[in-house]
């Protein structure tokens, strides 16, 4: 067959009109396929669609307009004219014809002339669908494989981990909301749940620079401060006006034990314990990502105790604003009182419930949830090396760095020294350990030291927002003076090597003695601890403001 050929299926019940037809289309070069009826013409039609279908109205066992019907129904998104032979005239009986899925009319007696300009018509467009659904597939092609970049590269941190579960349902290939979890160095887990205004690519492009931020800032030890502070500020610079994030992220501290949540936007998260029965709202209170400028952005965190059954939940729109066939919300009361209900799988359950109301009136929204449970968490605070680091320690080195008001003020050097440290033969093994030293001890002298704030507020909810919020009025209040001076040695040892740490602070001290006898001073809480059980050796000097720790490790074994 030529390239202009085609393949044409006629059901006619006249034979004179049939051969007619016939010998029109084959002296025109084409393929001709005859039926004698609507039944056979369907027949043929499923067995092996031709290019276009010339059609009777009027025919025995099957009329034209019942075989239209069935052929399209067959042949769902392909286009393949279907042209009626028919002598009526009726408005009424043609606009069936065109109802049934006809695409136009010839008139009986047949016009030579003008069947071919109607073939000729629809090939031209044949052609042209055929060329769209090319390209389209082709766009389909390419947004798949980026969507596999978006995912890996969103997948590069803590999503796995045991205490997340998550559930994301996009509407389109590319979709608006986003999950992160990334380990800090002190093993302390950030998440962060973002949904893009609008749908498809542009609400997804944004994914990228979030991620990356999220993630590189996150595993070098930053606070969540300071990452959602860079978050707003490269996406005020990058997307268009029209186009900002919401989002609501968290910072799980276990050595102190408590939540800080920071929300812009998304619908109030909740934070739930089964076992007493309790559930905390978390309401947005700050502008979405990449609305406000730099120096307008706002980090005033919700800051909450970590019980040792709460369990946190977090929704995009899509959950709340759901729709059934009446067009009613689910709304943000149904979701509250399923937490009253005190279920034991709340993950689980808001999914029927929502599901349950939208009934077959389907999704129409992109659509996430997401649970975590920190008490499932297991924390990357091993002892012991993984043998496919090197134990070994390259040589001697020394670090001194100094911290003034100004820098204290707005600057975290651990992620610096973290950034520093790992590149170190031997102790990238140890990363969560190291972290959460270099965490403690800058803790310790800033907010104790300097700020004189007692852990001994930490008993409760409200001791947790005194806490923080002391701890920001201080810390504006800071003396011109204050500093915070540490000191870093490394040096090999057989089969491992040496980190000794000291850290000093220009606040007045502590009586250390109690410590030494073994006890703790109650404004140093539970901080020391934790140093003492990740270190061969913590020693304080007088007036209590200078402590040494030294960390070993060896061939599988560090403390």
């Amino acid at each position: 067959m030529s390239q202009g050929s085609l393949r044409i299926l006629i059901a006619e019940d006249s034979v004179t009109d049939r051969l007619i037809l016939q010998t029109l289309l084959k002296r025109l070069g084409h393929e001709v396929v005859s039926c004698e009826n609507g039944r056979q013409a369907v027949d043929a039609f499923e067995q092996r669609p031709p290019d276009m279908v010339l059609l009777d109205v009027m025919m025995p066992e099957m009329d034209g307009i019942e075989a239209a019907r069935r052929m399209r129904e067959v042949s769902p998104g392909q286009l393949i004219p279907i042209i009626f032979l028919t002598s009526l005239n009726e408005a009424r009986d043609l606009a069936a014809c065109l109802d049934a899925g006809g695409d136009d009319f010839l008139s009986k007696p047949y016009n030579p002339t003008i069947l071919q300009a109607k073939i000729g018509a629809f090939t031209r467009l044949r052609r042209l669908h055929i060329e769209v659904r090319k390209q389209r597939e082709h766009l389909i092609a390419e947004q798949q494989a980026a969507k596999l970049i978006f995912d890996r590269i969103i997948r590069l941190g803590a999503l796995d981990a045991p205490c997340i579960r998550y559930l994301l349902s996009p509407m389109a290939i590319f979709d608006g909301d986003v999950l992160l979890a990334t380990r800090r160095p002190d093993g302390d887990l950030l998440v962060l749940l973002g949904d893009f205004t609008g749908h498809g690519l542009p609400a997804a492009i944004g994914i990228l620079p979030l991620a990356e931020i999220f993630y590189g800032m996150g595993s070098k030890g930053f606070g969540l401060e300071a990452i959602m502070r860079e978050c707003n500020a490269r996406l005020k610079q990058v997307l268009p006006p029209s186009v900002f994030c919401c989002a609501t992220a968290v910072h799980i501290d276990y050595g102190d034990r408590y939540l800080e949540i920071w929300a812009g936007g998304l619908p109030p998260g909740m934070v739930y314990n089964r076992r007493a029965g309790t559930s905390t709202k978390i309401p947005s209170s700050h502008v979405p990502l990449g609305i406000l400028p730099v120096h307008e952005f706002e980090y005033k965190p919700l800051v909450m105790e970590l019980e040792e059954d709460s369990i946190l939940y977090l929704w995009s729109d899509g959950v709340s604003e759901a729709r059934n066939e009446n067009d009613e919300m689910f709304g943000e009361d149904r979701l509250m009182a399923l937490f009253k209900e005190g279920h034991p799988d709340m993950f689980t359950r808001v999914q029927e419930a929502v599901a349950e109301f939208r009934g077959p009136a389907g999704q129409s929204d992109d659509y996430s949830l997401v649970e975590v449970s920190p008490a499932l968490d297991v924390l990357p605070l091993s002892r012991k090396a993984r043998s496919r680091y090197p134990a070994y320690c390259a040589g001697h080195w020394d670090l001194e760095f100094e911290l003034h008001a100004e820098s204290l003020k707005t600057q975290d050097p651990v992620p610096l020294l973290m950034y520093m440290l790992m590149q170190m033969p031997g102790l990238s093994a140890h990363g969560s350990a190291i972290g959460t030293i270099l965490s403690e001890l800058y803790s310790n002298a800033l907010e104790h030291g300097l700020l004189g704030l007692s852990s001994g507020l930490k008993q409760d909810a409200e001791g947790f927002r005194k806490y923080y919020q002391l701890r920001s009025e201080r810390l504006g209040a800071l003396p011109a003076d204050a500093r915070i001076c540490i000191h870093i040695h490394l040096e090999p040892m057989e089969g491992g090597g040496l980190l000794r740490v000291r850290m000093k602070d220009s606040g007045p001290g502590f009586d250390f003695s109690a410590h030494s006898a073994g006890g703790l001073p109650d404004y140093y809480g539970r901080g020391l601890k934790l140093l003492a059980s990740l270190c061969r050796r913590v020693e304080y000097f007088a007036p209590g403001n200078d402590v040494l720790v030294e960390f070993t490790w060896h061939e599988g074994v560090a403390g």
